[in-house]
C-alpha cells in the first residue's frame, strides 16, 4: 500500500511540484508554517483543546483547580480544569465574557466578566463542576451602558470582589455578600487586569489604553500613577508583592517596578532580537514556584521568553520556549509551565465555509444555519492549553535553537531585505529605485478562490469561484497581463485587523482581544482605522513613516469617516470627496472622484509618492432588497480598478508608478489552500508581463516592497520579516497601456427577490464594515450565486494531506 501510495504521488508529481510551499506541515522539520511566513513547532508532552480564543486562566489558591475564559468571535464558554491530572473538569457555554477571571479564596465561587452584558457571572462550584450562577449588574446591557468588565481581584475573606473596565475606564468595587456595587472609580482610559497585594491594601490596575500602572490605596481610596510601557496589560506580583511585573505589549517587554518606591528597577526586553519594532505583543506573566525564574508570553512570536529574575533588577535572559500560536496566557505549577494558545496549532483551508447546510431530509436549507464545522475564518482557529515540563539548561538551549528556526525575523532581514541587486525593488532603505509613485488600492474581504479560482494557470478550485472571469474581468486581465500571484496571504483574519494590519503591517493586542466580540454580535464598537487611540500602533501607520521621512501622500477615503479623516497625520493629506466604507456609492463612482483629483494634481506636478485608495464594494450588500445585487457591487469593483489602471497608464507619470491592490482580509468566502488566502494584484511598467508567480507572499511583504521603493524603515517585525514581492518585477520598464475591459455583467442589477435570503438581508446593517455576522452575509451571496437551494462542492483534497496522513497510519 504504501508503495502504491508513492507511485501515485510521483505520477502527479508535475501538478504537486508546480507550487511552491503552502501553509501547514513542513514534512522536513515537522514545523508548521503559518500564512504569514512564520513557523510553530510547540514545546509540550500534552495538549488539551479550548475554545475560541482563550484570554485568560486562573489557578485556584490550592493548585487543584483552573479555570479559562474563552472570548472568540463564535461559542464562548468557561472551562473548568484540573491541572494536576490534565483533563477538562466541566465547561459552561456563556453568552458573553470578556478576560475577566478569579476564584474566591475558598474555591467554592469562580468569577468571571460577563463582557457587554456589564455584569459580573459569580458561578458556584460544587464537585469539580461548574454549577448555578448570581449576576453581580455593573449596568444595563450594551449598548445602554458601555461598561465591559476586564481583570477581576477578590480579597481573601470574600467580602470584596475588584473589578476594572475598559469601555467607561472605571474601577467598581464590590460586595460579594449582597451582589452590589459599592462604589465606582473613575481611571484615566482603559483598563486591562487589577491585582491585589498580599496585605490586600493595594490594587494595581493596568492602563491598557496609555502607559502606567494604577495604584489604589483600599483603605483611603487614594490613587497614583506609576509609569509602564506601552499597552501594559497582564500584572504579576511575587510572592512578597515587593516586586510588580508588567508586560507592556506595544514594547516587547515588562517592566519591574518597586511597590515601595514605585520606580522601575529595570525593563526587560522580550524580543528575540535588540530591536525598537513592535511585534512581540507581551502579554502573559508567570512565575516559577520557586520566584526565580520568569516565563513571559509573547504573543505575536508564538514563544515564551525566560529569564532568571532571582537577583532583582539584574534579570538574565535564559533563552525561549516554542509554543502555539498566539499565547495569550502563561502559568506555573509546581514543574510544569502551562500555556493558552490563543489560535491553536496552526491556520487551516475553509473549503467548506462560510457556507450554508443542507438539512438532513434535502428539503432545502436550514434557517440561519452555517456548516457545522464553523469554517467562517473569524471563529476557525480554536485555542489549545500546552502542558510543558520546565526545562532544564540543555533543553532549553534546544528550545531556544527551535524558536529562532520558527521566526523569519531577524536584524539582518531588517538591514537588507530579501531581493536582487539591481531590481527595482531596492534592498535596502535609502537605495534608489526608478519607481517614484506607488498607488494602494485596499478593497474588502474575498479569497482567492472567490475570485480567481478559474484561472488554470493557478493553484485555485473552480467549484469555489463566484466571482470568476464574467464577473471580473479586468481583475483577471490585470493577473494575465501582467503577474498572477496565487500563494499570496493576508495577515488578518477580519476587516477591524485587516485595515491595521493593511496600513501598519501590524494590529496591537487591543485590536486582537476585541475585535471578537463585536463581529460575534456581542456588543462593541468597530474601534479599527483610527477610531480609537487604544487600537493604534505606537509609531503609528505607514502615512506617519511616510511624514517622517519626508514622503509625500495621500489617501482616498481609506482612514476616513464621514468624509473627515480618522488620524491627525492624514489632515491636509486626503480626498476630501473621497468616500469611506458606504455601500450606496458605486466604486465607479470612487474612481472617477481619484481620477478628478489625480488629473488636478498632475498638473501642477504634485502627485504624491504614496496614494492609498479605497475600492471596496466587493464587500457587497448580500440580498438586501433594493441593494445593488452582490454580482453588480463585485462587477462594479472590477470596472473601477480597470478605469483606474487605464487612467493610470495613460498620464506622463506612468513610467515611474506601481500599482498594489490588495483586499483587507479574506473572511467572505472559501479557499481550499487557506482561509487567509487572498488575492493580490501589481501592475506597473517595472512589473513582469503574462507571468505566473507561486512564491509565497503576505500583506506585510506589500508593506515592506512599498516601504523600499519610498526609503520608508520597516514598521514592525511583520515587515521587517517579509519577502518583498521583487521577483514581479523587472529591470526593463514596458511602458505599453492597459486597456479597462467592459463589464460582462449589469452593474445596475438590484435586489429584488421575496426569499429566506433577502428577508435575513433586510436587518443586515450596512453602514458599517462587518458590522453584518458574516456567516449570514456569505451565505445570502452564495445563495445569490449559486441558487437559493443550492448544494455545495464536495471538499477538495490535497496529496500531501494524504501522504501526512498515510504516514500517521504507518506509525500507528
Amino acid at each position: 500500500m504504501k508503495l502504491k501510495l508513492i507511485l501515485c504521488i510521483a505520477a502527479a508529481g508535475v501538478t504537486l511540484n508546480s507550487f511552491a510551499q503552502t501553509p501547514g506541515k513542513i514534512a522536513e522539520t515537522g514545523q508548521v508554517l503559518l500564512p504569514n511566513g512564520w513557523k510553530l513547532s510547540p514545546a509540550g508532552y500534552k495538549s488539551l483543546p479550548l475554545g475560541d480564543l482563550p484570554l485568560n486562566m486562573q489557578l485556584s489558591a490550592s493548585g487543584k483547580l483552573m479555570a479559562v475564559t474563552n472570548n472568540g468571535q463564535s461559542t464562548q464558554s468557561i472551562q473548568l480544569i484540573d491541572p494536576k491530572s490534565e483533563e477538562q473538569l466541566d465547561e459552561k457555554i456563556v453568552g458573553k465574557s470578556w478576560y475577566g477571571l478569579a476564584f474566591s479564596r475558598d474555591e467554592s465561587k469562580l468569577y468571571a466578566s460577563g463582557g457587554n452584558d456589564n455584569w459580573i457571572v459569580a458561578f458556584h462550584l460544587q464537585n469539580n463542576k461548574i454549577g448555578r450562577a448570581d449576576t453581580i449588574k455593573l449596568g444595563n446591557p450594551w449598548p445602554q451602558n458601555k461598561i465591559c468588565p476586564t481583570g477581576i481581584a477578590v480579597n481573601k475573606s470574600n467580602t470584596k470582589l475588584y473589578t476594572v473596565t475598559k469601555e467607561d475606564s472605571a474601577l467598581y468595587i464590590i460586595d460579594p455578600a449582597s451582589l452590589k456595587v459599592v462604589n465606582r472609580v473613575k481611571l484615566a482610559a482603559e483598563a486591562y487586569s487589577c491585582i491585589l497585594s498580599p496585605d490586600e491594601k493595594t490594587l494595581y490596575i493596568s492602563i491598557w489604553g496609555g502607559s502606567e500602572v494604577t495604584c489604589y490605596n483600599t483603605q483611603t481610596g487614594e490613587m497614583n500613577n506609576m509609569k509602564a510601557g506601552s499597552h501594559p496589560n497582564e500584572l504579576l506580583l511575587n510572592k512578597t508583592g515587593s516586586i510588580l511585573y508588567v508586560a507592556n505589549a506595544n514594547d516587547n517587554s515588562v517592566s519591574v517596578i518597586n511597590t515601595k518606591t514605585h520606580k522601575t528597577i529595570e525593563v526587560i526586553s522580550t524580543a528575540l532580537y535588540p530591536t525598537k519594532l513592535t511585534g512581540s505583543t507581551t502579554n502573559g506573566l508567570a512565575l516559577s514556584p520557586d520566584g526565580k525564574t520568569l516565563y513571559i508570553a509573547n504573543a505575536d512570536n508564538n514563544c515564551l521568553a525566560v529569564f532568571d529574575v532571582s537577583k532583582t533588577g539584574s534579570s538574565q535572559s535564559r533563552g525561549f520556549i516554542p509554543v502555539g500560536w498566539y499565547p495569550t496566557v502563561v502559568k506555573a505549577l509546581g514543574s510544569k509551565i502551562l500555556v493558552a494558545n490563543g489560535k491553536g496549532f496552526t491556520s487551516m483551508a475553509n473549503p467548506k465555509g462560510p457556507q450554508p447546510i443542507k438539512k438532513a431530509d434535502n428539503s432545502g436549507y436550514q434557517k440561519g444555519a452555517v456548516n457545522s464545522k464553523e469554517q467562517y475564518i473569524g471563529g476557525l482557529f480554536k485555542g489549545t492549553l500546552s502542558f510543558i515540563n520546565a526545562p532544564e539548561e540543555a533543553q532549553l538551549k534546544v528550545y531556544t535553537k527551535q524558536v529562532y528556526a520558527n521566526t523569519p525575523f531577524n536584524d539582518k532581514v531588517t538591514a537588507l531585505a530579501a531581493g536582487v541587486e539591481g531590481n527595482p525593488i531596492p534592498r535596502r532603505v535609502g537605495d534608489k529605485s526608478p519607481i517614484k509613485h506607488v498607488f494602494y488600492i485596499i478593497k474588502e474581504n474575498r479569497t482567492y478562490d472567490q475570485v480567481l479560482g478559474d484561472m488554470p494557470q493557478g493553484n485555485g478550485d473552480t467549484s469555489l469561484c463566484i466571482f470568476g472571469n464574467k464577473v471580473t474581468p479586468n481583475h483577471h486581465a490585470i493577473a494575465n497581463e501582467f503577474v498572477l500571484l496565487d500563494n499570496f496571504y493576508v495577515d488578518a483574519e477580519v476587516s477591524a485587523d485587516g485595515h491595521n494590519w493593511s496600513t501598519a503591517a501590524y494590529a496591537t493586542d487591543f485590536i486582537e482581544k476585541t475585535w471578537p466580540t463585536s463581529y460575534g454580535g456581542r456588543g462593541g464598537n468597530y474601534d479599527s482605522e483610527g477610531t480609537r487611540r487604544a487600537g493604534d500602533p505606537r509609531d503609528g501607520y505607514i502615512w506617519d513613516y511616510c511624514k517622517r521621512a519626508g514622503v509625500s501622500y495621500r489617501t482616498y477615503g481609506e482612514f476616513a469617516d464621514d468624509y473627515k479623516p480618522n488620524i491627525k497625520v492624514l489632515e491636509g493629506h486626503y480626498c476630501v470627496q473621497s468616500p469611506s466604507f458606504d455601500l450606496n456609492i458605486k466604486d465607479i463612482k470612487r474612481e472617477a472622484i481619484w481620477e478628478h483629483d489625480f488629473d488636478s494634481l498632475v498638473n501642477i506636478n504634485a502627485v504624491p509618492q504614496l496614494s492609498t485608495v479605497r475600492i471596496s464594494n466587493d464587500h457587497t450588500s448580500g440580498q438586501h432588497r433594493g441593494a445593488i445585487s452582490p454580482i453588480a457591487a463585485v462587477g462594479d469593483n472590477d470596472q473601477a480598478i480597470g478605469l483606474f489602471l487605464e487612467h493610470l497608464s495613460k498620464s506622463p507619470i506612468w513610467k515611474e508608478s506601481v500599482v498594489f491592490i490588495l483586499e483587507d482580509d479574506a473572511q467572505n468566502g472559501p479557499d481550499h489552500i487557506d482561509a487567509h488566502r487572498s488575492p493580490v494584484f501589481v501592475a506597473g511598467p517595472f512589473v513582469k508581463r503574462n507571468a505566473v508567480i507561486h512564491d509565497m507572499y503576505s500583506t506585510s511583504g506589500v508593506l515592506r516592497t512599498i516601504e523600499l521603493i519610498l526609503g520608508l524603515p520597516p514598521m514592525s517585525q511583520y515587515d521587517a520579516a517579509a519577502v518583498p514581492l521583487y521577483d514581479c518585477f523587472n529591470n526593463t520598464p514596458d511602458l505599453s497601456t492597459y486597456t479597462a475591459k467592459p463589464a460582462q455583467v449589469d452593474l445596475e442589477q438590484r435586489n429584488v427577490a421575496v426569499n429566506e435570503s433577502s428577508k435575513k438581508s433586510q436587518s443586515f446593517n450596512l453602514a458599517k464594515e462587518d458590522a453584518v455576522p458574516d456567516l449570514l452575509l456569505n451565505e445570502v451571496i452564495w445563495k445569490y450565486v449559486k441558487g437559493e437551494n443550492a448544494t455545495l462542492p464536495a471538499p477538495k483534497r490535497s496529496a500531501f494531506v494524504i501522504l501526512e496522513k498515510k504516514k500517521k497510519d504507518d506509525d500507528d
